[in-house]
């Protein structure tokens, strides 16, 4: 009896063994043909110089300034013909819930590496007012100014900053030397002031980093979220990633508000709607990719997926011009999935289908809170009485509500870096957005003002009112409701 559970209890454990020997075989993309590396001198910032050396990886990267190839994303559609993308306009509820802050203003898709600086020096001045520490993901001399200025590289102006680049160079985005030591090629980490001490944070050991660790950390110097805390005088004085209390591979949405609203120096603007002081949530790919994914358990990089290796006349090597697989044929995923570019792609749209309609939900839901406040502080001014246990309450689920539709707008994979964990983080958000505006109604209702059933959100007033950077609202550039509830 004892022999026939062992064999009963081994075959299950030796079929799943099997199965995942199986995955990870299928999922080992092909290697590249080892080059011949050559040293490029300390302190050479200029590609042109690496190219020299690197022709092929060089002439990819160059790539990154000309527009993707349209027609292939459903929903990220930011540099298909080359030009910024209003995702205001796409999201209205978004203008509402960003009015007074930058992004409020402009807020459009991003383009390719090449234009990082481009669309910096573009974009309405009021997304730089932070100063020199705006440039910490775009330009390849943010090391070396960090360590030269000090404090100064956060808090001066950004001109005065991009002044200390030379002049050649101050359209440069991110660069060979970001992500490279000049030495080997060997993939290095180039911002110890942000991502090495957010590491730290983490408990991880810098030095037992595997290759295959460092193919998603060089992505993850910039794409992450990040705080900028305030001096008295709102001058910023630092950078660094919400880590605290995370751990690697589970950096999670609710510790990283937890820091955000941990300190009033970490709150970066002032929401016109509300007059709530905010801090903000910056494009956290990282953190939404890494946080027990599938294919982050699987072991897939970063680099795996959007720098796949690729054939250039006889020599293979990792494709430098970085894009969604969905506008290169979907080639990174067949290095592990035998299924058709067709089938797959129809499985990433379903994934950002079910995450677009929750989203849209949500985001209304939290702009129709941030509605009422205005409603009740309206109430106060003119001599209403508002409870404030019930008031402290809805704002505690306001803010929850509103770094969690922040955090996935702001991650640049419409949910499928993480469905299971874009599906939580935006549910979580439709629950508080749910839960503060039953308490307003309550204390709105008790204080003797009439709530009517629906709120105006008055999202022309915020779409059209973009000062020297207005775009008028485009209703055939919103994105409806994939799954709309009749």
């Amino acid at each position: 009896m004892k022999k026939t559970l062992r064999i009963a209890y081994a075959l299950p454990l030796a079929l799943t063994l099997t199965a995942a020997l199986a995955l990870t075989a299928g999922c080992s993309p092909e290697k590249p043909q080892p080059v011949k590396t050559v040293e490029i001198a300390d302190g050479v910032i200029d590609p042109v110089q690496w190219g020299k050396a690197y022709p092929v990886e060089y002439d990819m990267w160059k790539k990154t300034a000309e527009p993707t190839p349209a027609g292939h994303s459903k929903y990220k559609k930011g540099n298909d013909a080359g030009v910024s993308f209003d995702k205001l306009s796409e999201y209205p509820f978004l203008a509402l819930l960003f009015n007074g802050w930058g992004f409020g203003i402009e807020y459009n898709e991003p383009r390719g590496h090449m234009n990082m600086m481009k669309d910096q020096w573009d974009i309405d001045p009021a997304r730089v007012k932070a100063g020199g520490v705006c440039l910490t993901c775009k330009t390849p001399y943010a090391p070396q100014m960090e360590k030269k200025m000090g404090k100064d590289y956060f808090s001066k102006p950004y001109k005065d900053v991009v002044a200390e680049i030379p002049k050649e160079h101050q359209d440069l985005g991110v660069a060979c030397i970001d992500c490279h030591d000049n030495k080997d090629m060997s993939l290095k980490l180039s911002r110890g002031f942000s991502l090495g001490k957010a590491l730290d944070t983490l408990g991880v050991d810098q030095t037992k980093l595997t290759h295959q660790d460092k193919r998603s950390l060089v992505c993850a110097q910039c794409h992450v979220t990040y705080n900028i805390p305030k001096d008295a005088d709102m001058k910023s004085v630092d950078v660094f990633f919400p880590w605290d209390k995370s751990k690697w591979g589970n950096i999670t949405i609710e510790n990283i508000i937890k820091k955000t609203r941990s300190n009033p120096a970490y709150g970066e603007w002032k929401q016109s709607v509300t007059g709530f002081k905010l801090g903000y949530i910056r494009h956290p790919e990282f953190e939404m990719y890494s946080n027990n994914s599938v294919h982050w358990q699987a072991g897939v990089s970063c680099a795996d997926c959007h720098m796949p290796y690729t054939k250039v006349g006889s020599q293979k090597a990792s494709d430098h011009r970085i894009m969604s697989p969905l506008k290169n044929g979907m080639k990174a995923c067949q290095q592990c999935h035998t299924e058709t570019p067709e089938w797959l792609k129809e499985q990433v749209f379903a994934i950002q289908d079910r995450a677009a309609s929750i989203f849209i939900r949500s985001g209304y839901a939290t702009a129709t809170v941030a509605k009422l406040f205005e409603m009740t502080h309206k109430a106060q001014a003119e001599g209403k009485t508002i409870d404030k246990a019930l008031y402290a309450k809805a704002k505690d689920h306001y803010e929850e509500a509103f770094y969690r539709v922040l955090f996935f707008g702001a991650e640049n994979s419409v949910g499928f870096h993480n469905p299971s964990e874009a599906m939580r983080v935006l549910g979580d958000a439709a629950l508080q957005a749910g839960q503060a505006e039953a308490l307003l109604r309550q204390g709105l209702t008790a204080a003797g003002v009439t709530v009517p059933t629906t709120i105006d959100l008055e999202l022309p007033k915020y779409l059209d009112n973009r000062g020297a950077k207005k775009l008028s609202f485009k209703p055939e550039q919103e994105l409806k409701d994939p799954f709309p509830v009749k």
